[in-house]
This record gives structure tokens, C-alpha cells and sequence, in this order.
């Protein structure tokens, strides 16, 4: 390695202008400072730091330099992948972006031994301290960290040049999408900003049992959305424990990889439509906000804001995205007696009120009832998941378990099935221990 291959190195940094992004990426911030470091007047015991210090930030990511530089190419947010992932022409980009994949690569193929030799000009360096540094790895078995998205990663992987990869990786923005909805499928809204959930709840559809015929409504919408044709937001309601929750989730991981994405927005911040709705107008993705145990007080406004989405406000709901609520209140809102009886000095159509309230739920266009199961219900459920656990006992003695189980728990239902069989499943292995 040559003063002429450090200053092409720093010159590749420099000249990021699409992904510039990464130059704010902890790992690679870490790199840039190690490479300046090395310059006719650097400090030999600067050097050493930034060394251990990108060395320590590259391995805690179980990453090969060239595996971990391509993950950020790939997650990227940036104008070009933007542009993709929403349908607009990027060509006008693509150069740049090109020239950008190519100063990747570049610093991607830097090998440890390579700045270790730089380093040598280093007055002052000690020689055995500097080969004493710990070397990165360069490659690795793509089987090593499979993840998602691997044909994309191998893609670039094997390329002995980045931009050649430029097309399907433009593909790869307009059908996945950029970003951390390229990164996740499952999100939450904090309250300024979506964030990627990195271990959704992994319930699938094949472990839900009962309730076959409420939840072929809910599918049948979502397959709709997905397809491209007219879909209605969804309202699931019915008692506590009945899988109103499960089935939302279970949507989302039967279906992420056809492009369907889940929000979570929580009661408090659903005034924060207007924004969540500019975010995810536009993008490839086809997006589910789903917002669990909705109810409203009557002294909650935010009842307004979910009425002008759900209707559609001066601004559209964008076609990318239905909204999913559970709740246990069919009408939403607590109406007491004192609603419909009380004068009120300061609000003449009281009534009219109350009904705009509670005719919130109607303007779901579907509303699916999940209501507790009955005793028969509740025991083949209870069978269907002892079957699913492998739990071979006398269907008498079983039924008489559950049963037992609801009554002194939380009454008959999907999860209180599920909770006796991670129960009963545990006591029975206790039982065959010495």
C-alpha cells in the first residue's frame, strides 16, 4: 500500500455524494478516522486507538468489513433508493450513485495488513506493537450471517464491480424498499419517529385455533390490499383473549414478504397521523397501522383525528395504507347516562355528540366480532394446541385440566388455552424427571 492508495482511500470517503449517509454510520466514522490518522505527521498512539477503536465497533457487529459496508448500501436511505421505492425516475441519480458504489468497494477491499504497512512511516510507531494489532476479516460465508435479503447481498458480494449492481439494486429498492422498510417489517410509532422492531412477535396463522371463519374475513381484506384492489379498515372486536391481537400479527408474518408491513400506534399518539400518513405516502410497501385496545373517553380528542383517516380529511389516506384496530368496546367510547340525560349548559345538541362518538366504529368498513367461546368451543381449541405441542394424555383427563384451569384463571378463552397448555405442558415434564 502506497501514500497514493491512503489519499485514494480518503479521496473515495470524501467524494460520497448519494450515500453520504454513511459517513455518519458509527462504524464507518471510526474507519475515516483511522485512515486519517495516517499521514506524514500523524501521532503514532492516535493511531493505535482509532485502530482498536473501529477494530472493537467492526466486531461487535459480526460483520466482515466488505459484509458490513454492503448491509449499508443495501439499508440505505438516501435520494436514490428513495426515489426507487417510491415509483419515481431515478436516472437522473444513477451516475452518482454508480460512482458511489465503486468508492465503497474500494474502502470495502482495504485489508488491516494494508494500513498496517501504511502505518510503518509512523515516527515513533513500535514495529511489534503494530503487527501485535488484531486483523478483520475481509469475507466471509454469506451462510454465516444468512439474514434476510441474501440473493441482494451475495449479488454484491461476488461483483469485482459494485456499479454493474446498480440495476437490480434499484430493483431491489422498488420491490422492498429503503431504509428500515427494507431493514424490518414490523414497526412502532415513538412518537416523533417510526422505528424497526427487531423482534417481532413471531405468531403465525397455523397457530391460531378456532375462529376459522372471523379471521377468512380479515385475510380476504388483507389479500385484497395487497393485490392492488379496494380494501376497508379493519375493526376486530370482541372479548379480551380472543386473538383480535394474534390475528393482526399473524397477518403481518404470513404476508411481509409480498410487501406488507405492520405500524403500531399507540392511543396517546393518534394525533400523529397526519405525519405517519406523509411518511408512508408514496413507498412501494403496502402498510397496516394497526392501533390495539382502541377506546376513547369522553374527554379524549384524539377520537377526531382517527375519524378524519378513517373518512378521509382534506388529505387522502394514501391507497398503501388500511388501518387495523382491536378493541373491546364496540362503540369505542364510554356513553353513560349522563350523556344522554344531563343538560349541559355549554353544548346545546348534546346528543348529537354522543352519536358522532359513537358512530365511530361504523366507519370501519369491516367489522369482525370475536366473541368468547363457549365451553365446546374452548376445548377443541385447548386439543388443537395440545396436538400442535406434541401432549399425548386421555382427552378426558385434558379437558378436565383446562377446565379446571379456566375457572381458576381467567375464564374461557384462546389465551387462557394457550397459558394452560405452556402449564400443563411444564408439568408434565417435571412429572418424568427423576
Amino acid at each position: 500500500m502506497t501514500s497514493d492508495s491512503i489519499y485514494q482511500i480518503k479521496l473515495a470517503l470524501s467524494s460520497l455524494s448519494i450515500y453520504r449517509n454513511l459517513l455518519m454510520d458509527p462504524v464507518i466514522k471510526k474507519f475515516s478516522a483511522v485512515i486519517n490518522c495516517l499521514n506524514s505527521e500523524g501521532d503514532p498512539l492516535d493511531f493505535m486507538n482509532f485502530y482498536n477503536d473501529f477494530f472493537y465497533s467492526l466486531a461487535s457487529t459480526d460483520r466482515s468489513l466488505r459484509s458490513y459496508i454492503i448491509e449499508q448500501i443495501i439499508y440505505d436511505d438516501n435520494p436514490y433508493s428513495d426515489r426507487c421505492t417510491r415509483g419515481k425516475d431515478c436516472s437522473g441519480l444513477a451516475a452518482a450513485a454508480a460512482k458511489d458504489l465503486n468508492a465503497l468497494q474500494l474502502i470495502a477491499d482495504l485489508s488491516s495488513a494494508a494500513i498496517k504497512a501504511e502505518a510503518q512511516k509512523l515516527n515513533g510507531l513500535d514495529t511489534s506493537l503494530l503487527y501485535a494489532l488484531p486483523d478483520w476479516e475481509l469475507s466471509e460465508n454469506p451462510a454465516s450471517n444468512p439474514g434476510i435479503h441474501q440473493d441482494i447481498k451475495e449479488l454484491l458480494d461476488k461483483s469485482s464491480c459494485w456499479s454493474d449492481c446498480l440495476p437490480a439494486l434499484s430493483q431491489f429498492y422498488r420491490e422492498v424498499g429503503a431504509g428500515i422498510f427494507a431493514r424490518y417489517y414490523a414497526f412502532y410509532w415513538d412518537g416523533n419517529k417510526i422505528q424497526g422492531v427487531d423482534y417481532p412477535d413471531q405468531i403465525k396463522l397455523k397457530d391460531l385455533f378456532g375462529y376459522e371463519k372471523e379471521r377468512a374475513e380479515v385475510i380476504e381484506n388483507t389479500r385484497q390490499f395487497l393485490q392492488g384492489c379496494p380494501a376497508n379498515n379493519v375493526l376486530l372486536y370482541g372479548d379480551r383473549g380472543t386473538g383480535k391481537s394474534s390475528t393482526v400479527k399473524a397477518l403481518v408474518n404470513e404476508y411481509h414478504h409480498t410487501g406488507l408491513r405492520i405500524v403500531e400506534v399507540s392511543k396517546a399518539h393518534l394525533g400523529d397521523f397526519p405525519e405517519i400518513v406523509r411518511i408512508l405516502r408514496g413507498r412501494a410497501q403496502k402498510f397496516i397501522i394497526f392501533v390495539d385496545d382502541l377506546s376513547f373517553e369522553d374527554s379524549t380528542e384524539n377520537y377526531t383525528a382517527l375519524k378524519a383517516v378513517l373518512e378521509g380529511g382534506l388529505e387522502s389516506r394514501p391507497d398503501n395504507m388500511l388501518i387495523y384496530a382491536t378493541s373491546n368496546r364496540r362503540h369505542l367510547i364510554r356513553e353513560s347516562f349522563g350523556d344522554r340525560s344531563s343538560p349541559d349548559a355549554e353544548e346545546i345538541h348534546k346528543n348529537d355528540t354522543v352519536q358522532e362518538k359513537l358512530s365511530l366504529s361504523d366507519r370501519f368498513g369491516i367489522t369482525v366480532i370475536f366473541t368468547a367461546p363457549d365451553q365446546d368451543k374452548f376445548l377443541k381449541i385447548v386439543s388443537a394446541l395440545a396436538q400442535q405441542r406434541g401432549i399425548d394424555v386421555p382427552e378426558e383427563l385434558l379437558h378436565r385440566e383446562a377446565l379446571r384451569w379456566a375457572d381458576r384463571h381467567n375464564g374461557r378463552s384462546p389465551r387462557t388455552a394457550r397459558q394452560f397448555i405452556d402449564w400443563f405442558d411444564g408439568h408434565l415434564t417435571l412429572q418424568k424427571q427423576p
